[in-house]
């Protein structure tokens, strides 16, 4: 008893867990705001014109994490611990940004008609300055207010433009009884524009002008691409699964597992603001060396696994509810729900472990893990979907997130043993 009264005393003192506190309400808020969204995105199209937005989307997020070359984390890198650099790094995101988000939108334009259809392609320069350029500008000033441990700005940051898109289809829907997937292309890069002039006047209002130095962005680039190679192979052993089951043509088991998957996503908002509010205590940390590093990560690990289990707990019996609240047809769910409920347990741990390999420097290594990891995940989602439909995507997730935590916790204490050698 009296070891929980000691947690619970240390939580309520630590800024840590302010920050993570805030990164959750803003994270939740902006779960649901962006599940008001789609709803109301999918009335406002229809299934035909969704589906023409929705090709074009998925081919852009792709190529999204590349965009910004990784800049948002650079900032936070070599600013948490020296903030006299923020007007350099602030330049250095903007440049990137800038660079990085048009050349991606002119290749993506380009090379669109290869892989989708007309009506797709034709959106996709549009969905691609929004994406590339001004949303993930938006990311980067929500990255840039972590580094200094303004997590209350970054959570209104990103619950902010979530609300614009909401408030844009919002008008739409009330102007138009439906819309093109052209028109929707156009508004959402409108409002991408808007969120990002507002993001960065604040950062300018708050923090000062940003300084441009070339230079720094090649010298930072490599380790940037570090960065966005990280980030997208996340995306990919975490929704190629959903890919694969579109290409197979199980749309039934898509939506079934899809859906189950989302809540699974919103239970873990308490594990990822951990891991938000955690990362720049990494950055500062490493100056102390490895061993103060895995202390400090063993110790969130162990608070996020037992958030996870206890979210695993909650989703297991909470999980007939699902045909109440989504409807009937989605009544195998709750199957689907209760087998990836393990899934918060092993994604606080991998999450937390792998933020102090990146606090450390070596974000090369826990890239190659992902690079492993998304790999493996593609090669059982290829064996077991074909066979066991959705439930063999199940399966392969809880793998690969398992992996990942096991993985990521030897990289660590590998990297204690060899600096003790030293």
């Amino acid at each position: 008893m009296s070891f929980l009264s000691t947690e619970i005393r240390s939580i309520r003192s630590s800024s840590l867990a302010h920050n993570a506190g805030w990164m959750f309400i803003g994270q939740g808020l902006t779960l649901l705001i962006q599940a008001a969204y789609f709803i109301l995105l999918a009335r406002l199209l229809g299934v035909r014109e969704y589906g023409v937005f929705a090709g074009a989307f998925a081919f852009v997020s792709l190529a999204t994490p590349y965009s910004a070359l990784g800049s948002g984390l650079v900032f936070m890198q070599h600013v948490s611990s020296n903030a006299q650099n923020f007007a350099a790094y602030w330049g250095n995101i903007l440049l990137s940004t800038l660079c990085g988000g048009i050349l991606i939108s002119a290749l993506l334009c380009v090379i669109a008609p290869r892989f989708l259809n007309p009506e797709s392609a034709s959106i996709v320069l549009m969905v691609a300055l929004g994406e590339c350029l001004c949303r993930q500008l938006v990311l980067c000033i929500g990255q840039m207010f972590q580094a200094f441990e303004q997590l209350r700005i970054t959570a209104a940051t990103a619950s902010i433009a979530s609300f614009l898109r909401l408030l844009a289809v919002g008008i739409l829907a009330l102007l138009f009884h439906r819309a093109t997937a052209w028109q929707w292309a156009l508004t959402s890069l409108l409002v991408s524009v808007v969120a990002g002039l507002i993001a960065s006047g604040v950062v300018m209002a708050l923090y000062g002008r940003p300084r441009f130095q070339p230079r720094l962005l090649l010298s930072r680039l490599g380790e940037g691409m570090n960065f966005s190679l990280a980030g997208s192979s996340q995306f990919a052993y975490n929704d190629i699964d959903k890919v694969m089951l579109s290409h197979y043509g199980m749309n039934l088991a898509n939506g079934i597992y899809t859906m189950a998957y989302r809540i699974v996503d919103f239970t873990t908002v308490p594990i990822t603001a951990m891991d938000s509010a955690a990362l720049p205590h990494f950055f500062r940390k490493s100056q102390e060396g490895v061993a103060a590093v895995r202390g400090l990560s063993a110790r969130l690990a162990w608070r996020a696994a037992l958030i996870g289990a206890l979210a695993a707990a909650c989703m297991f019996v909470a999980a007939p509810l699902i045909p109440y609240v989504f409807g009937k047809e989605f009544g195998e769910s709750v199957a689907a729900f209760r087998w990836l409920s393990l899934i918060p347990v092993f994604r606080g741990v991998h999450q937390l472990t792998g933020s102090a390999i990146t606090g450390m420097g070596f974000q090369r290594y826990r890239t190659i893990v992902q690079l492993v990891a998304a790999a493996f995940n593609f090669a059982l989602n290829l064996w077991l979907i074909h066979g066991y439909g959705w439930l063999g995507a199940a399966w392969a997730s809880l793998a690969t997130d398992g992996s990942l935590a096991v993985a990521n916790c030897a990289i660590l204490r590998s990297l204690q043993r060899t600096a003790l050698e030293a």
